[in-house]
């Protein structure tokens, strides 16, 4: 408990405590009513004056429909008509609601917390021989910054000096340490454990992956879901409802019954009007179903699932359709030569050659295997002109000659003739002035996790799964039958990407949702127009997780089946907090106007309906596989 919760326990103490007493003091001792106003009074204004004040200050904003209006005009009516233990009683097991919320708020914080402290506090930077902290955001991109063990990674970078491991696990919910040498790329937020590292920096802190990562989780709670939206209306018009029908309560019966002869028995009909008021409070509502969606993405975040609004997390349980990219996404994105197929005229070693130079101005991943397979030192003099032909592949002069890499559908726009080789990879041809020279494959291996991600994705009721992907054909037709996906589009560019999803959108059932899963850059448009967008975020670009709804910051495609199911158990909690409450409120409000309610049966329809809920609300913390 923090400092401000032990205070009102320690209220919620000494008021039950004097109320207590009190009560066994009147059986024996029967004071005049003044005096036992005032002596209640006293616990009263002790656990009851924040209440006060909120209703008071409530009705000069313009805001006096809430719940502390409906509690102090119970509680002051029921002292009115000498009630003034139970008054007191209701102001108590109140705060003692509201202390339990409070309590279960702080807990579903605390994953969000912990996430939160993933924020790097300083920047080593060596001046004039001597380490000098200062504060990230002074650090400029291609600066040297030294991380000792046991410090935060501040900022993205390249490690140029020292090996070490890393703990991810605030980051992507994996306990197991990540080793880290020389050359790799290492992400910020994360605790080096062992050997101290100078980094070159790759980015300003202020667009780092921790950043990014905390403005998002920060940024989650101004989308609200489609239940969050209904409980905020239901409740703009529930409560000055119920305050309507409780004055009409109090005053209509006794009217009627003067009118026509009878006894008014006012005081009968005010108690019944100001239990109908206690019982009315939509507490439990108003408190546990945002609660409940902040526990469902406080769950998500501890296990490196960032939910980027309660919006998404509600919509993510309607999910029916996967539609997912491949490279990187399925796969893991390192692409290997496994074949070299020269043509008549051309070897091996020629054929590389051309390759690696034509691509050596291209940092794509299938550039990057080319360059390695070739092994030698490219000489940039030896290249003149590269220029990128977007989806297709590259054109360069290597050596005085004309060459094109890449895909069949380049071949084809130059006129060259090509003879396709049966491979289950991703397929470069190469052609030197107009003659084609043969081809390369490429493979890129599929994620150990994937088949499992899809096959649980089915076991989950997902209707359809879909990968669309740049690739060759035999490629996309090899990972699909790997992964038991049902349906493959190959060979598209990204705007062919976005058409194929809003086919599929425009195909689907209207009440299913469709999400796809990708991480590259020509990714964004997709992921920003399908129904829920969902990146990897440890390899996937930065426009790919700006775009996307949801993010895997541990790039592990089964975490999809996890979120699903912090998804579809988050809003069962949501809709039985929901029905309950309503249920309960509903027989109570009906008992109280009927007088067969009193006072203590409404605390229990306010208070122990809340509690309830609240508690019901914090299982969303613990929902696992």
């Amino acid at each position: 408990m923090n400092k401000k919760q032990k205070k009102n326990l320690l209220r919620i103490v000494v008021s039950a405590v004097l109320v207590i007493a009190l009560s066994f003091l009147f059986e024996s001792v029967q004071p005049l009513i003044p005096v036992q106003a005032v002596l209640y009074l006293i616990p009263y204004l002790i656990i009851g004056y924040d209440i006060l004040k909120k209703g008071v200050k409530g009705i000069f904003k313009g805001q006096i429909f809430d719940e502390n209006f409906l509690m102090a005009v119970a509680t002051v009516g029921a002292f009115g008509l000498g009630d003034f233990r139970e008054g007191v009683a209701v102001m108590i097991f109140y705060q003692i609601g509201e202390l339990f919320e409070s309590v279960a708020v702080g807990k579903s914080r605390k994953n969000i917390a912990e996430l939160m402290d993933i924020r790097p506090d300083y920047a080593n930077i060596e001046l004039d021989g001597t380490l000098t902290r200062v504060d990230p955001d002074e650090v400029e991109t291609g600066s040297v910054i030294i991380v000792n063990p046991g410090e935060k990674i501040p900022i993205d970078g390249v490690i140029i000096s020292g090996s070490t491991t890393l703990d991810t696990s605030a980051l992507t919910g994996e306990s197991i340490p990540k080793s880290a040498k020389e050359k790799d790329e290492v992400t910020s937020g994360c605790i080096n454990l062992s050997g101290t590292v100078r980094i070159r920096t790759t980015r300003p802190f202020g667009e780092s992956t921790v950043s990014k990562i905390l403005d998002l989780v920060e940024n989650s709670a101004l989308k609200k879901s489609t239940s969050e939206n209904f409980i905020t209306k239901f409740a703009r018009y529930y409560t000055p409802a119920v305050c309507i029908g409780a004055f009409a309560l109090a005053f209509i019966p006794p009217v009627v019954n003067l009118i026509s002869g009878s006894a008014a028995a006012w005081g009968d009909w005010i108690t019944r009007a100001l239990t109908f008021l206690v019982i009315s409070c939509p507490c439990a509502l108003v408190i546990s179903i945002p609660l409940s969606f902040f526990a469902g993405i406080g769950c998500a975040s501890s296990n490196g699932i960032l939910v980027k609004g309660s919006n998404y997390l509600e919509a993510l349980s309607s999910a029916r359709y996967f539609v997912f990219d491949k490279t990187g996404t399925l796969t893991k994105g390192v692409f290997e030569v496994t074949g070299i197929y020269p043509a008549a005229g051309f070897d091996s070693s020629s054929l590389l050659y051309y390759a690696a130079y034509a691509e050596s101005g291209s940092s794509h991943p299938i550039s990057v295997s080319l360059k390695k397979a070739f092994g030698g030192k490219v000489e940039r003099e030896n290249v003149q002109n590269i220029q990128e032909i977007s989806g297709h592949g590259v054109s360069a002069v290597v050596d005085g000659k004309q060459v094109f890499v890449g895909n069949s559908r380049l071949m084809k726009n130059e006129g060259i003739v090509i003879v396709q080789e049966h491979n289950e990879g991703t397929v470069v041809y190469v052609a030197v002035d107009n003659v084609y020279a043969g081809c390369i494959v490429i493979s890129d291996s599929i994620k150990p996790n994937a088949e499992k991600a899809v096959s649980e994705l089915k076991q989950s009721g997902i209707a359809k799964t879909v990968m669309l992907t740049g690739d060759s054909e035999k490629a996309a037709e090899y990972v699909a039958a790997e992964l038991g996906i049902d349906e493959y589009r190959a060979q598209l560019l990204p705007a062919d990407k976005v058409f194929q999803v809003e086919k599929l959108l425009e195909e689907k059932d209207k009440k299913g949702k469709l999400v796809f899963v990708g991480d590259g850059i020509n990714d964004a448009p997709v992921l920003s127009r399908a129904d829920i967008g969902i990146a990897m975020g440890a390899l996937g670009s930065d426009a790919a997780i700006e775009a996307a709804d949801i993010v895997l910051m541990d790039d592990d495609p089964a975490k999809l089946s996890l979120a699903m199911k912090i998804s579809s158990g988050t809003l069962k909690i949501v809709k039985e907090n929901i029905v309950f409450a309503l249920f309960v409120k509903a027989v109570c409000l009906v008992l109280g106007a009927l007088g067969i309610a009193n006072m203590w049966l409404a605390i229990f329809a306010d208070v122990g309906v809340m509690v309830i809920a609240v508690l019901n609300a914090t299982r969303a913390l613990r929902i696992r596989k």
